[in-house]
């Protein structure tokens, strides 16, 4: 596959490509105390911060696993993993056998439950280390570890009806948490389900090329057809959350936080499989409205998903921008390449918030690079 560098091909020379890369991870994982996100623990573990929360995520986890493997970082990607499987993972219990979505610092659990956009992230991690790397001994039997999880992700509770399965069995939609019947958009990974059936034990392949066919038909009905934002969370029929607002901290079906992903997820689709022209589609109307009808000075808002701009300041702007550049990974036009210059123009985020900004920051430079690669 040809892994396109598109700031190279926007006059960018691929030695600042490089040596940005490079101060962005150097940056997120060995800057100063008040910038970096990771940290080592003891001799062979890691951890990454949630600055916004002081506390450490699955997605933070299994996001900074992504980036190592990506960038070669072996060390880094096995003290992630090993924290992970020593703190996180769950023996027994009703969710035995995925990972508790919130730990402290200490490694303590802030939680008994899983948020299942980690999981994803692990299990496609652990299959690129295992071919990039080569598989150890124990747990860093990385491919191995993968498929177990890809199993119980789709058939928890099966055999002994304690739990619940991270998808639906019978749409195949991957769920917002196990115990509810809703999904959120920016979980719906067609290009990692692609993936996962080529690894999967051979009585779960299927499910997830089905689980893949089915995330990009969800995306359509989850993406508004005139501005390409979807909300937070939103039912297996594409339309948004809008039940029990106070159970999940305040509104979701807005453009707000975990929605910036979906655009990352359908560029990454489209750049990597190519099957679905609607993804092409929605890109270019996404940019087309960010950049035309929004405006750049505009994008630090929150929206509805019909492009009302309300008067409240989005929580995390950088990571709007660097998620705003991602079509320029599968169109050129003046849209994608207005915000191409405006995402390389934004530095790395400062302050107490970095975390989450910073993680789509290097995601999507790693895409735009051409350094986010199928292994």
């Amino acid at each position: 596959m040809n892994y396109r560098n598109i700031f190279n091909e926007h006059g960018y020379s691929k030695e600042e490509i490089q040596s940005r890369l490079d101060n962005i991870f150097m940056t997120m994982f060995y800057g100063p105390e008040d910038v970096r996100i990771y940290h080592e623990a003891g001799e062979d573990m890691g951890y990454m911060v949630d600055t916004g929360n002081i506390d450490v995520r699955t997605e933070g986890m299994s996001y900074g696993m992504m980036m190592a493997v990506q960038l070669g970082k072996k060390d880094e990607f096995d003290r992630l993993w090993k924290w992970s499987k020593t703190y996180m993972y769950m023996e027994e219990g009703t969710n035995a056998g995925f990972f508790a979505w919130s730990c402290n610092l200490d490694g303590s659990k802030r939680a008994w439950g899983p948020a299942p956009d980690g999981e994803e992230f692990f299990a496609m991690a652990l299959i690129f280390a295992s071919r990039r790397f080569g598989n150890g001994e124990g747990i860093f039997n990385y491919e191995k570890e993968a498929k177990e999880l890809l199993h119980t992700m789709i058939h928890k509770g099966e055999s002994d009806g304690v739990g619940r399965p991270m998808f639906d069995p019978d749409n195949k939609m991957i769920r917002f948490i196990c115990e509810v019947d809703f999904s959120d958009p920016s979980y719906h990974l067609p290009h990692f389900y692609e993936l996962f059936a080529e690894v999967a034990y051979e009585e779960d392949k299927q499910f997830y090329r089905d689980a893949a066919a089915a995330s990009r038909d969800y995306l359509k009905t989850a993406c508004h057809p005139e501005t390409g934002f979807s909300a937070e969370y939103a039912y297996f029929d594409g339309s948004p959350y809008t039940e029990n607002q106070d159970m999940w901290g305040g509104r979701h079906d807005w453009y707000y936080s975990d929605a910036y992903r979906t655009i990352i997820n359908i560029c990454l689709d489209y750049a990597w499989f190519g099957k679905d022209e609607w993804e092409k589609e929605i890109a270019d109307t996404f940019s087309s409205f960010m950049v035309k009808r929004v405006g750049m000075d505009n994008w630090n808002h929150i929206f509805e998903i019909d492009g009302t701009m309300l008067e409240r300041s989005a929580l995390h702007p950088t990571a709007i921008i660097a998620t705003n550049a991602m079509p320029a990974l599968i169109l050129d036009n003046d849209n994608t390449r207005a915000a191409l210059g405006k995402f390389w123009d934004t530095p790395l985020r400062e302050g107490a918030r970095r975390y989450y900004d910073n993680c789509l920051y290097l995601f999507c430079f790693m895409a735009l690079s051409g350094n986010y690669r199928i292994y």
